[in-house]
């Protein structure tokens, strides 16, 4: 017989909690993942329980320096910033700790998330990492046109193309009609070599009904993901990018998302005056069985 020593120890099991940030009430929303646990698996562990899940993201939080060390996966990539699975956390540790405002550790910044629960509502708004944006490369903006079938006639001239980050990198491309924006399609392997190729976490395609009110869809080829239904930390990018062409926002903007894949989905986002400063994005949250 062999010693207990000797006997194989069981692998640890790991609690995912499954809710959908920025629904409309009780449909829509973005599916994601949350691990809470005393420690963080390792990273191929992670990646394995993402691939699992199968949602776009899936976020896994341990406690450290009285706040959170949190990463988040996709089923095929990290990333280092979600928007989505930072909502659904803020209102996972809200369901465990109580309303109140948690501090994030990211692999690369620092943010916060506010939990909050109303009966059985519930709402959650994070603090996004600094953003910035820039005039998008002429190659690059026609490589990203040729994959959807876009022309430069189906942008919007008041929304010049930009690459913008909020925590991860998205190219935000604006058409003029809300109807090319409902036609979106792409080849997913080719979507995935264009962003990678460019270190983006997606392509925003947006699409301005005025000057507080956008339909959004965002292809996630490089996490292996065809499109995300709601995605917080494009809509912290597009909010500041918004902010450094002068856009009217008068302060805040509201994206509509999902709609094309039966996932309503609606996000808020404030935009401070200040050049650089964070995006406040908020969102309900409804739990998944």
């Amino acid at each position: 017989m062999p010693d207990k020593e000797d006997a194989a120890v069981p692998a640890p099991t790991w609690v995912v909690e499954r809710l959908a940030a920025f629904s409309e009430g009780d449909t829509g929303g973005n599916p994601a993942g949350v691990v809470i646990c005393a420690v963080l698996p390792d990273a191929t562990a992670m990646q394995s329980i993402a691939a699992e899940v199968d949602y776009s993201e899936t976020a896994f939080a341990s406690p450290v320096d009285e706040g959170w060390r949190v990463r988040y996966f996709a089923p095929e990539i990290e990333v280092p910033f979600c928007g989505h699975a930072t909502i659904a956390l803020g209102a996972a540790l809200a369901l465990r700790q109580g309303d109140g405002l948690f501090q994030l550790h990211l692999n690369e910044a620092r943010i916060t998330v506010e939990g909050y629960r109303s009966g059985s509502r519930l709402t959650a708004t994070l603090q996004s990492p600094p953003t910035r944006s820039e005039p998008a490369p002429a190659d690059l903006v026609q490589q990203s046109l040729a994959l959807f079938g876009y022309t430069l006639d189906d942008l919007d001239p008041r929304l010049p193309p930009a690459v913008a980050e909020g925590g991860a990198r998205h190219l935000i491309l604006a058409l003029a009609k809300r109807s090319r924006l409902s036609s979106m399609h792409y080849d997913l392997a080719h979507g995935r070599t264009l962003m990678l190729a460019h270190g983006f976490a997606t392509i925003a395609l947006v699409h301005a009904a005025d000057s507080r009110l956008f339909h959004a869809r965002n292809p996630f080829a490089a996490g292996g993901v065809y499109e995300d239904p709601a995605t917080g930390a494009a809509a912290a990018a597009l909010a500041g990018y918004l902010r450094d062409i002068r856009w009217p926002h008068q302060g805040a903007i509201d994206i509509i998302q999902g709609v094309e894949m039966g996932m309503p989905s609606r996000l808020h986002a404030e935009i401070s005056p200040d050049a650089g400063a964070s995006i406040r994005i908020s969102g309900t949250v409804r739990t998944l069985a």
